[in-house]
């Protein structure tokens, strides 16, 4: 049989939203791993900044530098979620934008030690106009979708060119044009739905993003594992580091379980309404978690060698980025399950024990503060879980 065009290329279909076993692909997966690394670069950029005791400047290059990272990763989910032909088309346009992370993660570096963003928007850019291929693609092939897909494509586009030129525009201005075009990005979904929302799976959407939260949380284990690692590296253990280990991995254990309390799937399919503040929120929950691995690795510099930066703001960097990430998880739950809002009050109330534990014990011994801090989200977990089976 002759190898023609067509044995390659598919064509974009729209895929049910209501079919069963819906999984995250093999392509999807390898997607991810490409993350990991950008991922790895910005929690290492940050904890540099938080031992240096350069936090302002360090929490600003990452909140950019993780937007870019989130934002590719979540548009591409969600359009694989409605439109996965998976041929070779489709997978060379994927291949595109996992170069385009590559590319990304390259720059971070200079992001966060000179303010210089060329290379992660060059990264950024590359993985944005890869979208725009699949969706033309989209556009050509679903007549019913045809004009939603060319409006992501006219909006992409158009804040593609935006994003270019603010490499033009003096340092001064950096943060607000940030802010104007993140702005720009986020209202381009909205609008380009309005002619007809594009099908999306409950299921698939939910495992997609708690397959992101373990790449997430996954900063925490490396930190914990660098925790215990420096001390054989050392010459022998010590309690300090082996307590920050272990507290390290209860927060990373905790934190799991919090996100995963609840069956997100089932409560997507049941309130669809909430696809865009769900969506969303996951900025912050993740940019937290991330934090959380960051504010671990400063912990173990503070443990190993001085640093510019107290115990004392270590341990509020680390209490806030939990604090966050416990108060937004509980949040979401309870916007999709009028069941799950008092986790939101307990959530609150171990996020203000987060930080009186921060200022008091990490003074005192940075590592039993992180190990405090693990206890309050073990505690956290119990209750939850509790009221999780009355429920």
């Amino acid at each position: 049989m002759p190898v023609t065009l067509a044995s390659y290329v598919a064509g974009m279909r729209r895929r049910d939203p209501d079919e069963g076993h819906r999984a995250s692909t093999p392509l999807e997966l390898l997607f991810d791993l490409t993350f990991v690394v950008a991922v790895a670069h910005v929690a290492g950029e940050l904890a540099h900044s938080v031992v240096a005791d350069e936090i302002g400047h360090g929490v600003v290059a990452y909140v950019m530098t993780f937007f870019a990272i989130w934002w590719a990763w979540m548009n591409f989910t969600w359009f694989a979620s409605a439109y996965d032909c998976d041929d070779a088309l489709y997978r060379v346009m994927t291949a595109l934008q996992m170069a385009g992370v590559l590319v990304l993660a390259a720059g971070v570096g200079s992001a966060f030690e000179d303010s210089d963003f060329k290379t992660v928007v060059v990264g950024y850019v590359l993985m944005r106009v890869a979208m725009v291929g699949q969706w033309l693609r989209a556009a050509a092939a679903d007549s019913e979708g045809r004009p939603t897909a060319r409006r992501y494509v006219v909006g992409t586009l158009v804040v593609q060119v935006a994003w270019t030129l603010r490499l033009l525009l003096p340092e001064a201005l950096g943060v607000v044009s940030f802010l104007v075009l993140v702005a720009a990005e986020l209202v381009v979904p909205l609008w380009a739905e309005i002619p007809r929302r594009t099908p999306w799976h409950p299921g698939h959407i939910a495992e997609r993003y708690g397959l992101f939260t373990i790449i997430v949380l996954g900063e925490s284990v490396l930190a914990a594992s660098n925790a215990i690692s420096a001390d054989f590296s050392s010459g022998g253990l010590t309690l300090d580091l082996v307590v920050l280990g272990c507290g390290g991995l209860i927060l990373l254990f905790g934190m799991w379980w919090i996100y995963f309390l609840h069956d997100t799937g089932e409560a997507l399919r049941v309130r669809p309404d909430q696809d865009f503040t769900w969506g969303y929120a996951h900025y912050a929950i993740f940019a937290a978690a991330v934090a959380v691995g960051a504010g671990l690795e400063a912990s173990t510099e503070f443990g190993l060698h001085p640093v510019s930066a107290s115990a004392t703001s270590i341990g509020m960097v680390l209490a806030v980025a939990v604090g966050v990430y416990l108060v937004l998880v509980a949040l979401i739950h309870g916007r999709l399950s009028p069941t799950h809002r008092p986790n939101l009050v307990q959530a609150g109330t171990a996020a203000v024990t987060l930080l009186v534990v921060a200022l008091t014990v990490a003074r005192a011994s940075l590592p039993w503060a992180v190990l405090s801090e693990g206890v309050v989200v073990a505690a956290l977990v119990v209750v939850a879980a509790r009221v999780q089976t009355r429920v």
